[in-house]
């Protein structure tokens, strides 16, 4: 008898801790193939999973996946910049950042920014097309731009449609921080006020990255803390806070307000992945951010996780 409940027992606890390890690995997607990317952004067409980034080299990185797992570089986007940047953003790199691709209104909305690496005069530029596949895409022109006269950085634009389908454009890296402006549904530019965000005052403005998706009657705001780019020395953070309107104020768990420096910890690495930023959600069960790879050299690489949403409404993973 001792013997058999020994082994009920265990049986039990096998099969409860095979399904706790099942369900505690399976929201990281296991990539292989090319993921090496900085400031994500997915999204899936038909069947087929796409991720934009930005540019190794010239122009903007394009990853395709046929399954969601196995991935591969397809043609950049702008392998020549052009011409009418210059006319904004006279010494922008060769490469351009942190794009943003969202479906809207029968068509693909892809924002790029122009910009150099500390400085903002910098622009943000607008793509479309009705089907990625195609390659087709449309030169849309200048959305918004910033010069060293303006306290907020015209770069890491992200296209938000608030609960009553109107477009929205946030965007911001540092100085005052993340913006937000209405745009028109026709030429998804801009219309209207400015509104501001969130901002670090005390943390040396190093806030950027927004991205803001609604749920459940919040609109949650993530963001970027501190510094990206210096492989696993960086000390990149996501932060997040939510509002019932798309226009702030937006509060972290504490009740700080974000303008303040507020924003709840979302993700903040783990010992190989050192830098976790940027990131992109879709369908709000899916997230996206870029990370650094302590077993790879500090490699820049994309994780994607299934995203959940707790009890009290918070997203976690």
């Amino acid at each position: 008898m001792i013997k058999k409940r020994f082994i009920i027992t265990a049986l039990v606890t096998f099969l409860f801790c095979s399904n706790f390890a099942t369900s505690a690995s399976a929201s990281f997607w296991n990539l292989t193939g090319d993921t090496e990317i900085h400031d994500p952004s997915i999204i899936k067409e038909g069947n087929t999973w796409y991720t934009f980034g930005t540019g190794i080299g010239n122009g903007i990185r394009v990853l395709r996946s046929d399954n969601g797992s196995n991935w591969y570089p397809t043609p950049v986007i702008f392998p020549s910049p052009l011409s009418w940047w210059k006319t904004y953003v006279p010494n922008h790199t060769t490469h351009q950042w942190a794009p943003d691709i969202s479906y809207y209104n029968g068509r693909y909305w892809l924002y790029y920014s122009v910009s150099s690496f500390g400085s903002n005069t910098s622009l943000i530029g607008l793509l479309s097309t009705a089907s990625i596949s195609s390659g087709n895409w449309r030169d849309d022109g200048l959305v918004v731009r910033t010069t060293s006269a303006n306290n907020y950085n015209a770069i890491d634009g992200d296209l938000v449609v608030d609960k009553d389908g109107n477009p929205w454009l946030s965007y911001g890296s540092f100085w005052s921080g993340i913006k937000l402006t209405r745009l028109d549904k026709n030429t998804m530019k801009p219309t209207g006020q400015t509104y501001s965000l969130a901002s670090r005052p005390n943390n040396n403005g190093a806030v950027e990255a927004p991205h803001i998706t609604y749920r459940n009657g919040y609109y949650y705001l993530f963001v970027s803390f501190d510094n990206c780019c210096q492989g696993v020395n960086s000390t990149y953070k996501m932060a997040v806070g939510r509002s019932t309107s798309i226009t702030g104020p937006y509060y972290d768990k504490n009740g700080v307000n974000m303008l303040n420096g507020g924003g709840t910890i979302f993700d903040a690495g783990n010992s190989q992945w050192k830098g976790p930023g940027h990131s992109d959600i879709y369908n709000n069960n899916v997230i996206v951010r870029h990370s650094y790879d302590t077993l790879n050299n500090g490699r820049p690489t994309m994780l994607i996780n299934d995203l959940y949403w707790d009890s009290a409404g918070w997203p976690t993973y």
